[in-house]
């Protein structure tokens, strides 16, 4: 079945549950899924029950849609996402994003939880997005371009939304919840960088490093989403700390730092 056909009918499965169309999109990555509880009126839709859908299997990942308001807004949000190191193709990564597209998505919130690499960062800061590089040696857009969904050569020149940084940053200043910027390096994984990588990366300009983000954002920018990046700094990579790396540290970091991030991101929502 073609993409096109795919996504119509995971669309209307999803509307048929819904009942409204929502206009921002929320990706919520390892340990930040707490935001969609704080979705009212919620409607949530397993991943397994939807037509077309991947099957996220990270720990911290609950992997549902959940669909409803908040501050004021309607939002879908996914509670986990799904990574090319998992054996999903970069098809099957990205599906999501042209679904919100097809349902009336016009901005989404990208987050994860990354590596810092900038030694000016600490674990528990949160980093907005300005750029990445992409390092996956992959690309979401390979193959027949569908001319309905992009253009066959998207412009990358603003990947991340200038006005919706500002945004962030402007509320991030009202709210006193303190932000850093960087620019965000997307790996394969999903092992853990060397010190001998974490040192390249610096080298070529990454304050951040993580395994996602990336092929979403090429696809958000390929079908014309505004896109507002922000990382949560869950541990300093390797070579930088000498702490071994661990997938439960991650979590615990995202755990201490939820407050601020739901405090930002709800007040980033109600300007948009």
């Amino acid at each position: 079945m073609i993409l096109s056909k795919k996504i119509l009918q995971t669309r209307e499965y999803i509307l048929s549950k819904a009942g409204q169309a929502p206009e921002i999109g929320l990706i919520l990555g390892s340990g930040l899924g707490v935001l969609a509880e704080e979705i009212e009126n919620p409607i949530s839709i397993s991943y397994d029950e939807i037509p077309h859908f991947p099957v996220s299997t990270v720990a911290g990942h609950k992997g549902r849609l959940v669909i409803g308001d908040l501050k004021g807004k309607c939002v879908i949000a996914m509670q986990g996402r799904f990574h090319f190191y998992e054996g999903h193709s970069m098809e099957a990564v990205t599906y999501p994003i042209r679904v919100m597209k097809a349902i009336g998505v016009k901005q989404i919130l990208v987050t994860n939880a990354a590596g810092g690499i900038n030694r000016s960062f600490k674990p528990g800061d949160l980093m907005i997005i300005q750029d990445h590089i992409n390092l996956t040696s992959q690309n979401p857009l390979i193959g027949p371009n569908e001319a309905e969904f992009g253009e066959r050569f998207p412009d990358m020149s603003e990947a991340y939304s200038k006005k919706l940084i500002a945004l962030a940053k402007g509320v991030a200043a009202k709210e006193k919840v303190k932000v850093v910027e960087g620019v965000y390096a997307g790996v394969l994984g999903p092992s853990y960088e060397t010190p001998a990588e974490i040192k390249f990366l610096g080298m070529i300009g990454a304050d951040a490093v993580g395994m996602s983000t990336v092929p979403e954002v090429i696809v958000a920018r390929h079908c014309g989403l505004d896109v507002l990046g922000i990382s949560c700094i869950s541990n300093m990579a390797a070579g930088i700390s000498d702490d071994t790396l661990t997938h439960d540290e991650v979590i615990e970091t995202t755990e201490i730092i939820k407050a601020q991030f739901l405090q930002l991101v709800k007040g980033i929502i109600i300007e948009l």
